[in-house]
């Protein structure tokens, strides 16, 4: 496992100086003294931590239900997220077995909750070879339930299913969709 980490803050110099500069451009810029210049001026929190090759086991009452991949993770201590570019996340049963593999280009992890959002190109796929599709997909570690709020394709086998959105568990067995378009809107795998 590959990890560095940047513990000073990421660029604040840089951003320090480039707001003070505009600052007093904006104040040069105001033509009478009876104009105000701009009192703040909007920077991008910078990260307090940036983390490369990272892997994270998220765990719900000792058990382990998720590992979580990232090749490159930017932590926030404040409100304690880490944003993440290149995401893989593996989803265990309660028995430990694998029960899926979500793929995204980026994604966000809430260390509070344990709760994730994974945006852009996701991808989930079991190894039983049923897959889904979508833009962004959040998983509630407590309940540990994945859902989406942008449109969505299912397949499985003989199966494809498109919808709005969607709820489910993370292996795809209990997935309810709305506007569902395809052979059904609800799925129920029978365990193998």
């Amino acid at each position: 496992m590959r990890l560095s980490a940047d513990l000073t803050r990421a660029g604040s110099v840089g951003w320090s100086a480039l707001a003070g500069v505009m600052v007093a451009a904006g104040t040069m810029a105001c033509g009478s003294s009876m104009e105000q210049p701009p009192t703040t001026v909007g920077i991008a929190d910078s990260a307090d931590q940036i983390a490369y090759g990272v892997t994270h086991y998220l765990t719900v009452d000792g058990l382990r239900r998720a590992r979580l991949e990232a090749d490159t993770a930017y932590f926030y201590q404040s409100p304690q997220t880490a944003d993440m570019i290149g995401v893989r996340v593996t989803f265990y049963s309660l028995q430990g077995e694998e029960t899926s593999t979500l793929t995204s280009e980026e994604g966000t992890y809430y260390w509070r909750t344990g709760n994730m959002e994974a945006r852009g190109n996701v991808i989930g796929v079991t190894p039983d070879g049923r897959r889904l599709e979508t833009s962004i997909l959040n998983y509630t570690g407590n309940d540990n339930r994945i859902n989406g709020s942008e449109p969505f394709v299912y397949t499985a086998l003989n199966r494809r299913i498109e919808g709005g959105s969607f709820t489910s568990d993370p292996d795809f067995r209990d997935l309810v969709a709305t506007q569902p378009r395809g052979t059904v809107g609800r799925v129920d795998v029978e365990r193998q």
